[in-house]
Parts: C-alpha cells; sequence; structure tokens
C-alpha cells in the first residue's frame, strides 16, 4: 500500500463525510490495478454525494477496461442525469463524450 493511499485512508476515517476522500482513495486503487476495490470507494462517494459527477466518469472508464461496457454506459445515463439536474454543463458534456466513445 502507498504512503499516498495510506495517508487517505486516515484522512477518510477522520472525516467519513467528505466525498473527495473516498473519491481519491478509489483513484489511487485504479493506478494500483485494484479496480474492484476503485469501484467500491466510488460508490461510497456518491453514497455521500450523488451529483460528485467525476465519480460517475471514473466508475464508468474503470467498468469499461474490466470489460462491462453495458454497467459503464448506465453509469455514465445515471451521471448524465445528475449533471443535468443540477445545470453542470462542463461535467454533462465530459459524461455524454465518454459515452458516445463507450457506446460507440
Amino acid at each position: 500500500m502507498s504512503d499516498r493511499l495510506t495517508q487517505l485512508l486516515k484522512l477518510h476515517a477522520a472525516d467519513p463525510a467528505d466525498a473527495d476522500l473516498p473519491y481519491m482513495i478509489a483513484l489511487e486503487l485504479g493506478k494500483a490495478g485494484e479496480a474492484d476495490q476503485a469501484i467500491t470507494w466510488l460508490d461510497k462517494t456518491l453514497a455521500i454525494n450523488a451529483h460528485y459527477h467525476y465519480a460517475y466518469f471514473q466508475k464508468a472508464k474503470m467498468l469499461d477496461q474490466e470489460g462491462e461496457t453495458d454497467d459503464a454506459v448506465a453509469v455514465l445515463d445515471l451521471g448524465i442525469e445528475k449533471a443535468s439536474s443540477v445545470g453542470d454543463g462542463k461535467a454533462l458534456g465530459e459524461l455524454q463524450e465518454l459515452r458516445r466513445v463507450m457506446a460507440g
């Protein structure tokens, strides 16, 4: 386990309501090739903040890399719905573009 991951886990234990921490943990796990664990942490991020649009983006990318493209597209559809509901045009555009690429 990397020092960064260890530190992030400690920070998360101290502040479990901060959605940024499980997101960062997920990214670290993803870099380490631990996609299943990373996806679990992205789900934790979304449980804390259902409008954390980049968690949908990263989860979809990881699912797609694991060969679960249909699930990845479903995650993107949910992220698109959430981004649209709050008028986040930047996130909406990025989620839609990734969906277009995946749905190919």
